[in-house]
This record gives C-alpha cells, structure tokens and sequence, in this order.
C-alpha cells in the first residue's frame, strides 16, 4: 500500500506545527482546509488525513505516504483522480476511513527535487485574496519590502488548477522548471484562486515564511488600492541579500539563503526605494 495509517510515527512537531497554523485567530484555515506535511527518516512522508481540522488534529488524523509511489502515479498518464484517491486511501480504523488529503501530491512533489523535512499548505485570507485578483500570477514577480526578501525568498505562481491529480500534476512541472531555472525549491509556491505551500526545514521557517507571505499580501493589497505597486529595485535587493547581516538574520530565521530576487524588470514609471 502506498498509505498506511500509523499514528506512532506522527512526530509532536508536526502536531505542534499543525495546531498553529490552524489557530482561528490567524485566518489561515477554516473547517478542514489546509494540510501539513513531514518527511521522515525512511523517506516517507507523514501528512494530515482528509476531512481533519488543523485546528484539532491528533496523531490519528495522519497518514504516512510513499512518496514514490505518489509521484509514479502522476507521471502516469492513464492515471485518473479515481486512481489516486485510491492511492491515498489508508483503509478503515477505529471506525473511520483514514485517507490522505486530496493535496498530498503537493506536499510530496518537493521530495523529487530536494529532501525537505517540512511542508504547510494553508489558504490565508489575505493571500487568496490577492491570488483571486487580476493581479494574481504578477503580484509577487518582485518583493516590495526588505523583510520580504529576507523571509521568503524568490516565490513560484502557479496558475489554478482543480484539486487533487489535477493540480498535482500542475505543481510537479511548475516545481520541475523553477528548480531547473534557478538550482533550489522555492520556499513560497502561491497557488492561483487556492493559498500558499511553504517548504521548510524547520516548523519554525514554516511559520515564518506564512506569516511573511499573509504581510506581503497585505501590503500588496494596500498598494493596488492606493494606485499600483512600487517594487523594490531589483540591484537593491541583490546587493541587500549578499548582506552579512542579511545572511545572519535568516540563520535566525530559520530560511536558507540564495538569490531571491525575481528577473522581471520593473513595470515601466515605477520607483522602488532601497531596503
């Protein structure tokens, strides 16, 4: 089976992790919304079962997933969305099916390119928001303030696509040619009309990034109401990222480093001031 449910492997962290990120006085989940995710030594994945809230869950609203399976499963073109909720099914327990969350292959897509020991799916109100506007696929293209930078890195866009295979599929190539373009995972991958998906090393970094990208779509929000985006120049923010102290701070932190800025210029007649 490509899913079991094993509820002794669910790590305290991840439960830690899921708990906060679906405190209600964050507006980051509603209902059963939003998924967390964590590798485990024997590269399989634990990630929160279907129909569970953040909110609440315990270890038996897990499952441990074979990425490797998962991942052949979306390659295959024959492949239906009936095949890979079968897939995901852990079976009957304790009275209740237990079955990975339609989005699993969101969370297992990163393992392919880079070992990542931390995923948080959530669906933020003030990022969807933005990624329901018509500003969606352009609105992260460049950073508009230098925490920004810091915290979340170079974000992906990826257009909607229907949950489940669908939108697995979408991510995988999305994924496939950031990585191919820029040599590393994307911290932020924001999805169209849908959230976010974080890819961290620590829960820590989990949070961190989160909560950048719900300020970042504050502020973006703010400036479309204001007139436009201003952005940041982009030689600014390269120069500011090679900072030492820059550096240190996302030691910190708890993100990695590398080179966050987008390669779009700025839109013609804007100004940005340096970080």
């Amino acid at each position: 089976m490509s899913t079991t449910w094993e509820p002794d492997l669910v790590p305290a962290e991840l439960l830690a992790l899921t708990h906060r990120l679906g405190d209600p006085a964050r507006d980051l989940v509603v209902l059963a919304e939003g998924n967390t995710s964590q590798l485990l030594p024997d590269g399989r994945v634990v990630v929160k079962a279907s129909g569970s809230s953040m909110r609440t869950a315990t270890a038996a609203d897990f499952v441990v997933v074979d990425p490797g399976a998962l991942l052949a499963l979306a390659d295959d073109p024959a492949a239906d969305q009936d095949a890979l909720t079968a897939a995901l099914d852990a079976g009957e327990h304790d009275g209740r099916r237990r079955r990975a969350s339609i989005e699993t292959l969101v969370h297992v897509a990163v393992q392919r390119l880079c070992a990542t020991p931390f995923v948080g799916h959530t669906h933020p109100t003030a990022v969807v928001g933005v990624l329901a506007s018509v500003h969606a696929a352009t609105a992260w293209d460049r950073h508009v303030y230098s925490d920004e930078a810091v915290v979340v890195g170079r974000p992906l866009f990826v257009p909607y696509a229907s949950p489940g295979i669908e939108l697995g599929r979408a991510y995988l190539a999305a994924l496939a040619r950031h990585h191919a373009e820029h040599g590393q995972v994307p911290q932020l991958v924001l999805l169209g009309n849908h959230g976010i998906v974080v890819n961290a090393a620590t829960p820590a970094a989990v949070d961190a990034v989160t909560e950048m990208a719900v300020k970042g779509a504050r502020v973006r929000a703010a400036a479309y109401a204001a007139g436009g985006l201003a952005p940041l120049p982009a030689a600014s923010v390269e120069r500011f990222s090679a900072r030492a102290d820059v550096a240190e701070r996302r030691r910190v932190l708890g993100v990695p480093g590398g080179h966050p800025a987008a390669p779009n210029p700025p839109p013609t007649g804007t100004t940005g001031e340096e970080p």
